[in-house]
């Protein structure tokens, strides 16, 4: 599985506090940036990422800035994207088990590195339960179809 990973400014310490468990999962990550604390606008960073994901040259995805929820906006832009944000672990056993979630968005000024990282286990760990959920997920792609025409 390949993971791209990618944040502003307020993301930095988290992301780099989750970079860790990655390798410990013996997932294959790469980095997007931002890689410094000197401010950037979260929308260069979450359309990197959230390309990737779309176009299929990664698996999956992950996302941090401040609240979570403007990175979480870019990435539901993207064809295919099904971004979650999550602040703790049932949303993140959720997001993956009924939504197929393959863009994990964290809020970095709102929950705390060591959540942030038993968050990233519990989403890497997690698999898509199918069936009736699969169904659901169909009707989205239809109407993601329907609007981009």
């Amino acid at each position: 599985m390949k993971v791209v990973i990618g944040c502003d400014h307020a993301g930095l310490e988290m992301k780099n506090a989750i970079i860790p468990v990655l390798e410990d999962l013996n997932i294959e990550w790469e980095d997007y940036g931002t890689k410094t604390a000197d401010s950037v606008d979260y929308p260069d960073f979450g359309e990197k990422v959230s390309e990737a994901v779309s176009n299929g040259s990664s698996d999956r995805g992950i996302l941090v800035c401040g609240s979570g929820i403007g990175m979480s906006i870019v990435a539901n832009k993207f064809p295919g994207v099904r971004a979650a944000l999550v602040s703790e672990i049932y949303s993140a056993e959720m997001s993956r088990q009924h939504n197929d979630a393959n863009l994990l968005v964290l809020p970095g000024r709102i929950i705390e590195p060591a959540d942030a990282k038993e968050i990233v286990i519990k989403w890497f760990n997690t698999e898509f339960e199918g069936g009736r959920h699969q169904m659901r997920l169909d009707k989205i792609k239809e109407i993601e179809m329907r609007l981009n025409k």
